[in-house]
Formats: C-alpha cells, sequence, structure tokens
C-alpha cells in the first residue's frame, strides 16, 4: 500500500535524504556545473555525478593521467553527493569504489545496473546488460559494499531487459541480499529506451520483496503535481528526478514545496531562466574553456528552451555555435522572452 503522506526522510545507511527527492546521474548532463544550479534552487536531498566508466577510470589512474572529467568538482563541492559507476568485472568496481569513498569521500557509492545503451550494454557487457545475470550482480554489489564500507552503496535498475523478460522482482532481492542500501527502479525496461510511459504499478509491486532498504521511483516524473501523486499512490520510500529537470533545475524545489504542504511555487520568469542558462554556461566556460564550453552547453541550451514558444528557431541556431559571442548573440537574438504587458487602449 502507499505510504503515508508527507513522505518522512529516507535512510541510505547512515545518510538520511530529506526531502526523499533524488537528481537522476545523467551521462553528459549532471556535471558539477549542474548540480551547483541545483542546489542553489534547494529541494533534492541527494545529488548524483555522470555515470563514471570504472575500467576507464583505473586505466587513467594507472597512467597518471587526469581523473574522468565526470569527477569534476566531486572532491570540494558540497555533500551530500553519489557518484554511479559503472563496469562488469567485481574487482574493478571494487577499485574504484574504495577510492571515491576513501580518497573522493563520497556519500554514496551507486551501480549502474539501468542503462540501455548499446556501447555499455552490448559492447561492454554493462548497464542493464547485466539484468541478465543475477549472480554478477550480486558479485559486483557484495564486493563493492566490502571495499566502500561505511560508505552506502546503492543500485538502479530497469524493470528487465524487455517486456518479455522483467525480473525486478529477482533483481530486488538479489541486490538486498548482497548488501546494497537502496534501490532505484526506472519504471521501463531497457528495450523501451525512453519510449512510452514508465510503469509505476510495476515498481510499486517490487516493494514487496524488499525487507529493509528503502525503493526510490523513477520515471516520468516532470512535475511537483506528479511527484506527489507518486507518493500518494505508489509505494515508494523516494523518487528520483531526471530528465525533466535538466532545462528546469528549480523542479526539485518546486516538488519539495509540494510534499511540505506548500503552495508550488511559479515557473521563474523567462528572464531569471535565461540568467540561470547563462550562469550554468559561465560554469561551464570556467572548466572547459570558452570553444569546448561552448559546444558542451550547446544541449543544455536546448534544454533550457524545451516547451517554449520558439523554442524550436532557437535550438536550430544554438546548436551550431561554436564560440562565446556567438552563443550570448543567439541567446540575445532568439531565446524566448515574456511576452510585454497588453497596453490598455484608450
Amino acid at each position: 500500500m502507499p505510504r503515508n503522506f508527507p513522505p518522512p526522510p529516507i535512510r541510505i545507511g547512515d545518510l538520511v535524504v530529506d526531502p526523499p527527492i533524488l537528481q537522476a546521474p545523467m551521462a553528459g548532463y549532471t556535471n558539477a556545473a549542474f548540480r551547483q544550479i541545483v542546489r542553489q534552487y534547494g529541494g533534492a536531498g541527494l545529488l548524483a555525478t555522470e555515470m563514471v566508466n570504472a575500467r576507464g577510470f583505473v586505466w587513467l589512474d594507472e597512467h597518471t593521467a587526469e581523473h574522468p572529467d565526470r569527477l569534476w568538482g566531486v572532491a570540494d563541492e558540497p555533500r551530500p553527493l553519489a557518484v554511479q559507476i559503472w563496469d562488469n568485472d567485481p574487482e574493478t568496481m571494487a577499485k574504484v569504489g574504495r577510492r571515491l569513498a576513501q580518497e573522493y569521500r563520497v556519500s554514496v557509492v551507486d551501480i549502474n545496473f539501468g542503462c540501455p545503451v548499446r556501447q555499455v550494454t552490448e559492447r561492454a557487457h554493462s548497464g542493464s546488460y547485466l539484468l541478465r545475470d543475477p549472480a554478477r550482480m550480486h558479485a559486483i554489489i557484495s564486493r563493492l559494499v566490502e571495499a566502500c564500507a561505511p560508505t552506502p552503496v546503492t543500485a538502479k535498475i530497469r524493470l528487465g531487459c524487455s517486456p518479455c523478460t522483467i525480473n525486478c522482482d529477482e533483481i530486488a532481492r538479489v541486490v538486498e541480499e548482497a548488501g546494497a542500501a537502496a534501490l532505484t527502479v526506472h519504471g521501463r525496461t531497457a528495450k523501451d529506451f525512453f519510449s512510452g510511459q514508465a510503469n509505476w504499478d510495476r515498481i510499486s509491486q517490487i516493494k514487496q520483496h524488499l525487507k529493509r532498504i528503502p525503493l526510490i521511483g523513477n520515471g516520468d516524473l516532470d512535475s511537483a503535481d506528479k511527484v506527489v501523486h507518486a507518493f500518494q499512490n505508489y509505494d515508494v520510500d523516494g523518487v528520483m528526478i531526471a530528465r525533466a529537470a535538466l532545462g528546469r533545475p528549480w523542479l526539485f524545489s518546486q516538488a519539495a514545496a509540494a510534499l511540505r504542504g506548500e503552495p508550488i511555487p511559479a515557473e521563474p520568469d523567462l528572464e531569471t531562466q535565461r540568467t540561470c542558462m547563462l550562469q550554468h554556461y559561465r560554469l561551464v566556460c570556467d572548466r572547459f574553456g570558452p570553444e569546448k564550453g561552448t559546444v558542451l552547453m550547446r544541449k543544455f541550451a536546448c534544454c533550457y528552451a524545451q516547451g517554449k514558444t520558439g523554442a524550436r528557431h532557437f535550438r536550430s541556431h544554438v546548436a551550431n555555435v561554436v564560440g562565446v559571442d556567438e552563443f550570448l548573440r543567439v541567446v540575445d537574438e532568439y531565446f524566448p522572452r515574456d511576452e510585454p504587458a497588453a497596453t490598455a487602449q484608450p
């Protein structure tokens, strides 16, 4: 049955996540710049990095190279913070997890068992590919738990590899038995990618197979009302917001207010959204330089324009910019603006 409302904080090991709203790790997006913007608005109980290739981390370490850009900011930014890693070898994962726990002192080490991208699944036999091998999942989790202690280890999965092979109940039991401190479930199969609707009824059914760890639901949460609906109607302990927040980092604060029973803050006006986007741009350029920073920011700029009048026109221009001056010119010329107030007629 659904939990009482409002939902209480959740515990991931010794970490208290309050509010029980988590920011999803997303490759190519949830870097330190995005996380800083989210923190400024507030509302997320736990933030996460992009997913980090454990094998690549080890290679860089052995060759005394700079650690992956996906760990940018991790050593120094505020906590709590989760780092998500992926690979299919328990020892490689343990080696990286131990470094993250001891050297970086992260709050949570999360394992990606949900990525459906072919480069991760078919080529590397990792991510959601491992849902077909519960024994290996158990080995990876238990080895990481041992290596990271007392830092909690969590897992993120999908419902299964395909609609014909949904095995999330079995996987949930494996995750808990292996010692993980929480389970996040995206309500689609790997074959679905992001098509159709997330199956929250199926997510909710997993709860009966867990004895001690929290269940976190993920998928299609693009408004504060949908977050409230998830807690009121499904048996989950927490929720994770993903793609909807990429151009709306204030979504977490809206959801948190709704869970407290407060009025949901209005969307910022377009000028405020432009300012937020340009701050995000500056943070990216400060890290990567103006040329690379501009290229990296193009996809974020498209997210900020999503759903707005004139967004398609803006995206068609910003998608090809290569320098700071050009980026700022396109934003100034094409980013949607608030409509001026109507002038009273005599």
